[in-house]
């Protein structure tokens, strides 16, 4: 118990703490088990939940689910903000990426009708966090108008690659 309390308390003091990820234990806890920096043990690794959409699963077990996206000369992963999923339409919702490749993030949100996602901010470069993925770190904030199986696209001057959400 007082290990998902210890749990509990990170993830509120990560959605409370604005962009940052630092409060963040890592979340591929492969054979660590030890704590992080905060002392908080680290995450078992994430599995997948099935509640993705066109190939891309929703990965959970780790204190806020994650995405892995389908890249070309680049590694692409989103940790999704949120209580629960799937995303929920008219919402503002939170994606840390880390993307490897080299240049400025540049992301895109859209329905394969066209419909595109407000973006409310970002990309946000940060300086860094306990958040286990490779490349650089950005954060960004999305409102998805409706329902539907969003595709969201990243690129950089070398490397590119996208994630499906579904959004209901």
């Amino acid at each position: 118990m007082r290990w998902v309390m210890s749990g509990v308390a990170v993830v509120v003091g990560v959605v409370a703490g604005g962009c940052a990820a630092e409060a963040l234990s890592p979340v591929d806890g492969a054979a660590s088990g030890g704590a992080s920096a905060s002392g908080v043990s680290a995450s078992p690794r994430p599995t997948a939940t099935g509640v993705g959409c066109n190939g891309t699963p929703v990965l959970e077990g780790g204190p806020l689910p994650e995405v892995r996206g389908t890249a070309r000369d680049a590694e692409l992963w989103g940790l999704l903000f949120v209580d629960a999923t799937p995303l929920k339409p008219g919402k503002e919702v939170k994606i840390v990426w880390r993307m490897t490749g080299e240049g400025p993030l540049r992301v895109r949100a859209a329905l394969p009708d066209g419909t595109t996602a407000e973006q409310k901010w970002g990309p946000e470069e940060h300086s860094g966090s306990t958040w286990r993925r490779p490349g650089q770190e950005w954060g960004t904030g999305f409102v998805f108008p409706k329902a539907g199986c969003w595709k969201i696209e990243l690129s950089r001057e070398r490397g590119a690659g996208h994630v499906w959400l579904p959004v209901r």
